[in-house]
């Protein structure tokens, strides 16, 4: 198969990886379940913390689900490209059990409608407009990639001037228990919410940049398949011309030089078949002579008379 610096199984390596990260969160969640739920739930004066933790979560699940779907489409890609190339080398249809919707099956097409029209192909304005489409793929991450980590700081905003309405309060009334227990509740609120979007930043950021890669790897495989095979295929150049006409009159210096090669073999062919009948016309001469001696000696040993033309 021909060789793409594209990697083949990069969205499915990625798949993996997020699965395996997923499993040792819920690990680690559901090792520190009483921390958790001592510094969420427990004691909330308002519901204010796990209205803001939760909007925070429903983003991330949201742009997860989004990376995950996407993570599978780039791995449909891969496949497609893969199946293309595989096409390429043992098949006359490149297009053969490959979906009409992949992105390379679509380039296909695309160019070969443009060479049926006679129409210049412009490899840039095509590789632009693919970019240009996949980045709507990834533009839904991107906000939830943006937002993540301020509504950790939307979160200890709202906190914090619940805290100070608390602390309002105890300065109202030194004995006032409950705005103490408010300003406690607002420091604790602010704290968790920025616990939960920075870690989640984390968890997504990390996962945007990968499918971000996993995109430019697909990408950069199908442009590197237009360049190699396709354009040579559906364009031609003043430059390719030129390139086969001098790859033809490389071939034909190579055949004129094995031409060369073979006409000095026929003539030491020829040379050696003329010494052969040199030899031959000598020995039959020889044996000319020795058949004369030989009628010679039987007509004397049988007393036969001498012919005439003898």
């Amino acid at each position: 198969m021909t060789h793409l610096l594209f990697r083949r199984h990069f969205s499915r390596n990625i798949l993996i990886r997020l699965v395996l990260l997923a499993f040792v969160a819920t690990a680690l969640v559901y090792w520190q379940s009483d921390y958790l739920n001592e510094v969420y739930f427990r004691n909330q004066l308002t519901g204010v913390g796990l209205i803001i933790n939760g909007a925070i979560l429903a983003l991330f699940l949201l742009g997860m689900i989004k990376i995950v779907l996407s993570l599978l489409h780039y791995r449909r890609e891969e496949q497609a490209l893969t199946r293309f190339l595989h096409n390429l080398d043992h098949h006359g249809d490149p297009l053969k059990d490959l979906p009409r919707d992949a992105l390379i099956a679509q380039r296909y097409l695309t160019m070969e409608q443009i060479n049926r029209s006679n129409t210049p192909i412009h490899h840039g304005a095509l590789a632009s407009t693919l970019v240009a489409a996949e980045s709507t793929r990834t533009s839904f991450p991107k906000f939830i990639n943006n937002i993540l980590i301020l509504t950790g700081v939307f979160g200890t905003i709202v906190s914090l001037s619940i805290a100070l309405i608390g602390a309002s309060d105890v300065l109202e009334n030194a004995v006032d228990v409950s705005g103490m227990g408010m300003v406690i509740h607002g420091m604790s609120t602010a704290l968790s919410t920025t616990i939960t979007a920075i870690l989640c930043y984390l968890f997504f950021g990390y996962f945007y940049l990968k499918l971000s890669d996993v995109q430019t790897n697909v990408l950069s495989g199908i442009e590197q398949v237009t360049s190699s095979h396709l354009m040579p295929r559906f364009q031609i150049e003043s430059d390719n011309i030129l390139y086969e006409f001098s790859g033809l009159i490389r071939s034909m210096q190579t055949l004129v030089q094995h031409m060369e090669v073979a006409q000095k073999n026929f003539l030491g062919v020829e040379k050696r078949l003329l010494e052969t009948l040199m030899s031959y016309r000598d020995s039959a001469g020889g044996y000319r002579d020795e058949l004369g001696e030989i009628k010679k000696l039987l007509r004397q040993g049988f007393r036969l008379p001498e012919l005439e033309n003898d």
